[in-house]
């Protein structure tokens, strides 16, 4: 009888730890060379419980990594041209290096042109249309963290895109699309997947690479899974879960990111360490 496989776990609490560890003496010779520290300001606009944890945990993080964190708090009430005006405020503020506006706003308003009222140089998020091109063209600039963080793990466990078949299942603008981009420039090929795929579980079984993020607990199936694929799960649903149903799906991927504990911890570092690269840049303190 044929063993099992399992698949091996994508530690990103460990890789994540190190990054931050890096950022954080960054920053402290930072401070020491210009007597400034590095600032992320984050706007939040309502008072959604998830997102309301995510910019306190953030901000914890900030903390503790030696980055300023200033905190702009919007009511749910607020017009687009509010928040377009508060950011527009943080990108002019020469003592702001970073600025994240958590997502979503709120369905009354035009997310699009909030994030394009950050100063590409602070968007430390990777969410403008400037930074998109950037990853997109292969340029300097931000990635979008998620995706970013995907690519830190993807290299710290050695994987080579090379050639492979990297399957992209959600296509939002700061997570599913600028993945693709960043996979394509590592010469995968790529191909998107999202709610009007036909006979998605087949495009699925062809992936070298598996990316899920739907947002949708234990949306892929783990039988679904091509033996010895690496499997990214970007997805964060109630009750701990992924998008991939990652107890089967570990018995045919070579390697898999645990939820939590795989790409969520990545997306935080990410964001500290662009910070702390913004800072670096705007206080003309580069190596």
């Amino acid at each position: 009888m044929a063993q099992t496989q399992t698949a091996r776990p994508m530690d990103g609490t460990a890789l994540a730890r190190r990054i931050i560890e890096t950022s954080a003496a960054t920053a402290a010779e930072l401070r020491l060379r210009t007597g400034k520290a590095p600032c992320l300001a984050t706007v939040l606009v309502g008072d959604d419980p998830a997102s309301v944890t995510y910019v306190r945990m953030k901000r914890r993080r900030c903390e503790s990594a030696g980055i300023v964190s200033r905190h702009v708090a919007l009511p749910a009430t607020s017009t687009t041209q509010d928040v377009v005006d508060a950011v527009t405020a943080l990108s002019n503020d020469p003592d702001v290096h970073g600025i994240l506006l958590q997502h979503p706003v709120g369905p009354h308003i035009d997310e699009r042109a909030a994030f394009e009222a950050i100063d590409p140089a602070k968007d430390v998020d990777g969410v403008t249309m400037h930074s998109f091109a950037a990853m997109s063209f292969g340029l300097p600039g931000f990635v979008s963290c998620t995706p970013g963080g995907i690519m830190r793990l993807l290299d710290e466990y050695e994987v080579d895109l090379a050639g492979k078949h990297a399957v992209v299942v959600g296509r939002s603008a700061i997570l599913g699309k600028p993945a693709g981009m960043l996979l394509l420039g590592r010469d995968a090929t790529v191909t998107y997947c999202h709610s009007r795929t036909a006979d998605l579980p087949s495009i699925v079984q062809q992936a070298d690479v598996l990316l899920a993020a739907v947002g949708k607990p234990r949306f892929i199936a783990g039988a679904d899974i091509k033996p010895g694929a690496v499997v990214l799960d970007a997805g964060y649903n109630d009750g701990n879960v992924g998008d991939v149903d990652f107890e089967a799906a570990a018995e045919r991927a070579r390697l898999i990111t645990p939820v939590p504990g795989g790409v969520g911890p990545m997306t935080i570092a990410v964001l500290l360490e662009q910070t702390v690269a913004a800072a670096t840049l705007q206080l003309g303190a580069a190596a």
